[in-house]
């Protein structure tokens, strides 16, 4: 059984940084990619990051520059570092891998 359990988010401040961490059990994270989405309150799930299983990176254009997408095969968990946060990037993270989800992460981040 594949599960994916997301940790890291948090409330802070404008311009403060997060790392959120994807800890993945039951497949590993090096043989597919793996992706972070994130939903604000109101709004549709949309694309942040993808690391794919060869180690090439993509990112939402809202996020380019201020997020880093990284992976630790020993570990199977992929990271979501986060910064220069803005109010704008209050939502809950969560990340998939092929067709599983985790249970996401609440970024609060107040101005």
């Amino acid at each position: 059984q594949v599960q994916l359990v997301e940790s890291g988010g948090g409330l802070v401040q404008a311009g403060d940084s997060l790392r959120l961490s994807c800890k993945a059990s039951g497949r590993s994270v090096s043989s597919e990619g793996v992706t972070w989405y994130r939903q604000a309150p109101g709004k549709e799930r949309v694309f942040v990051a993808v690391i794919g299983h060869l180690g090439t990176t993509l990112y939402g254009d809202s996020v380019k520059g201020r997020f880093t997408i990284s992976r630790d095969n020993a570990t199977n968990t992929v990271y979501l570092q986060m910064n220069n946060l803005k109010p704008e990037d209050t939502a809950i993270y969560y990340c998939n891998l092929n067709m599983y989800w985790g249970e996401g992460v609440l970024v609060n981040v107040s101005s």
